[in-house]
């Protein structure tokens, strides 16, 4: 077995139970640690694995076999796609489970990136009222983000995650090397949230990334690593203060209001989420400036890190009145008034409703008038 040239192991603490996450980087995908390092944290005997087409080829086999010299071991495989995060999915998660006769004893594993662990995750909260599952999350953005935090769902055609369950897993696993087989783009689309942490909460960070940020788009697994550990100990913290986002979790979803916006209108998958996201945070920026909170010297620096992750800064040409009505529909809106997260100063972000409505519209038209009509692919 190989001895891991990075490592790392926190704890998550919520009020329904705490559990680690693992971050580890080897010079090759351990299939043999990966099931010992999970094995403790499958409940009873009964193991459903959820990948999809692309993530199956490259680790299902090999994990799957050492699973089933312990466990009765049965394989889901998805469509590949932000745009298969519905519930035509869900129901494949289902029927799987119906057909292996499988019960409350069963523990899911998600083994992929955001979707993959975003829907898996709500198939434990809802299967049989709630059952076990394990974050194996194989992207940049599953691991520094959606696979910590018990957050899961799926999509609605008129707004993202608007259905779904706060359901904690049992265990996180994050293997650096599942990166070697990331796609560049999908990589970019990680350091969005990355840069996001950031920017919400420690400028310092921002400063470490804009001198790392090149050795991590260099896959130095190691600088990747520690990235990783940074923004999952950044989330733990807030998720053991706010579990079910009712104050200061909301904080982590900066640029999320203005990205859905992409994501919805533009149709889930043809934008990664990472890009929407990226592009939301230049008009959170913006509209922090016009508040009076940022200068445009830190606008420009939000653009520039950005760009140095090769990540979009402008949005593709929306209606001013389409973008506001997909605003409302946002989980943060609260009586009927917008909600957004924008930034006191770099580093410090505040969730407020208190600002002039003509505000974000001047930043939505501005934005979208001049956004990309090219393929962002």
């Amino acid at each position: 077995m190989a001895t891991p040239l990075f490592h790392a192991d926190l704890t998550v603490h919520t009020q329904s139970h705490d559990y680690p996450i693992v971050i580890t980087e080897k010079t090759a995908i351990d299939h043999e640690s990966m099931a010992s390092q999970i094995a403790p944290y499958i409940v009873g005997q009964q193991v459903l694995i959820v990948t999809n087409e692309t993530v199956a080829p490259l680790y299902l086999e090999a994990l799957q076999q050492l699973l089933e010299e312990q466990f009765t071991v049965k394989v889901c495989i998805l469509p590949d796609g932000e745009q298969y995060k519905n519930q035509t999915s869900i129901n494949q998660i289902y029927d799987a489970l119906m057909a292996a006769h499988f019960n409350r004893d069963v523990t899911l594993i998600a083994l992929g990136g955001g979707v993959v662990g975003d829907m898996t995750g709500f198939a434990a909260a809802s299967f049989m009222r709630g059952v076990n599952f394990i974050q194996i999350p194989t992207t940049l953005l599953s691991q520094v983000d959606s696979s910590v935090g018990g957050k899961t769902g799926i999509n609605h055609p008129q707004g993202k995650n608007m259905i779904g369950a706060f359901w904690q897993p049992q265990m996180v696993l994050a293997d650096m090397s599942t990166l070697k087989t990331l796609p560049a783009r999908e990589l970019s689309a990680g350091l969005a949230e990355v840069i996001k942490y950031a920017l919400i909460m420690d400028v310092d960070f921002l400063t470490w990334l804009e001198q790392n940020l090149p050795a991590m788009m260099a896959l130095d697994l190691a600088v990747l690593g520690e990235a990783v550990k940074r923004c999952c100990e950044y989330k733990a913290n807030i998720v053991a203060q706010d579990e079910r986002e009712s104050g200061v979790r909301a904080l982590l979803n900066f640029g999320h209001t203005f990205g859905h916006v992409i994501e919805t209108h533009e149709g889930y998958g043809n934008w990664l989420h990472g890009e929407a996201v990226a592009a939301g945070m230049v008009q959170a920026a913006e509209l922090s400036q016009k508040i009076g909170w940022l200068t445009c010297n830190e606008v420009a620096r939000v653009k520039r890190v950005l760009s140095l992750a090769n990540l979009p800064i402008n949005p593709p040409p929306i209606e001013v009145q389409t973008a506001l009505g997909l605003m409302g529909h946002d989980k943060k809106v609260k009586q009927g008034q917008i909600r957004l997260i924008l930034l006191k100063s770099l580093g410090k972000a505040v969730l407020t409703s208190d600002f002039d409505a003509q505000l974000l519209t001047e930043v939505l038209a501005k934005h979208h008038s001049q956004g990309t009509t090219e393929s962002i692919l």
